[in-house]
């Protein structure tokens, strides 16, 4: 067990966790716009935030490089191309408890949801007096404002949110959350699995992965969550629906990062003889 947990793995589970949570938590500013009837500055807020977020993530790489690294190194100077049965799965253990540890920033997320989205409805009404998003953070480290957050801050209902019109929330949106986030779970993760499954094509398993599920994220679930937003705000849809899409999201991103642990080593598979026939080509 020694073997198993080491600096960089508390490291890159740590961030993971810390960065999960903050993008789930991003989504609580879909309903400070509608409760502000600010949607522009809502959405700006969001953007800034869960793109933060996910950027922060690539933060996880240079620890997941050390933990590669580490058995890489040991099998390349034993002759090796590949590691151990042992050393490959302490690695593979390793890399599951780092995508647990987004699971768990996921359940984080969504228990401080009420506290985001407070957040996000003062810090919507600080923008627009201040017309300055440093200066409107900035306010966050007053205490008055501190003490303020607290006393507004409840925890989720589970009972309210039975009640939530979750059939008024596309499939589409849905379904592309899940595949979405599940891939997104294990991107770079994989990549660096792959770099061990064959240590001669290390560097282009790694650089076969990069930014794809950021990409997706902007392209087929933003839109359509804020398209859903922008109706709420001109009376075409109750806000109960902002709402329930907020849980689904929250719910099929859950269940992502637990399909992620399922294909985590068919993906560094596919990975590694991806990298391997690029190498190939190369010769």
């Amino acid at each position: 067990m020694t073997g198993i947990l080491v600096p960089d793995l508390f490291i890159a589970a740590g961030l993971n966790l810390v960065t999960q949570a903050i993008q789930i938590g991003a989504y609580a500013a879909r309903v400070a716009g509608v409760t502000t009837g600010r949607i522009a500055t809502a959405i700006s807020l969001f953007s800034l935030v869960v793109t933060a977020s996910r950027l922060a993530n690539l933060v996880v790489t240079p620890a997941l490089g050390g933990l590669a690294d580490r058995p890489a190194n040991a099998a390349l100077a034993a002759g090796r191309t590949t590691l151990t049965p042992p050393a490959l799965h302490i690695f593979d253990t390793q890399l599951r408890i780092i995508v647990g540890s987004g699971t768990v920033g996921i359940v984080v997320g969504a228990i401080l949801m009420p506290v985001f989205i407070v957040l996000f409805v003062r810090g919507v009404r600080a923008f627009e007096r201040v017309g300055s998003i440093p200066v409107a953070l900035m306010r966050l480290l007053d205490p008055r404002v501190q003490l303020d957050l607290i006393r507004e801050v409840r925890l989720p209902s589970w009972r309210e949110a039975r009640t939530l019109p979750f059939r008024a929330i596309p499939r589409r949106l849905l379904i592309g959350n899940l595949i979405i986030m599940t891939v997104y779970s294990i991107g770079v993760v994989s990549a660096y699995y792959a770099s061990v499954l064959n240590l001669q094509a290390r560097g282009t398993a790694i650089g076969l992965v990069n930014g794809i599920g950021t990409v997706a994220f902007s392209l087929f679930v933003d839109p359509t969550s804020a398209y859903i937003v922008d109706q709420t705000v001109r009376g075409e849809r109750p806000t109960s629906h902002v709402h329930a899409m907020i849980v689904t999201l929250v719910v099929t991103a859950f269940i992502g990062t637990l399909l992620a642990q399922i294909i985590l080593y068919p993906a560094a598979v596919y990975i590694a003889a991806a990298s391997h026939l690029f190498v190939s080509s190369k010769h």
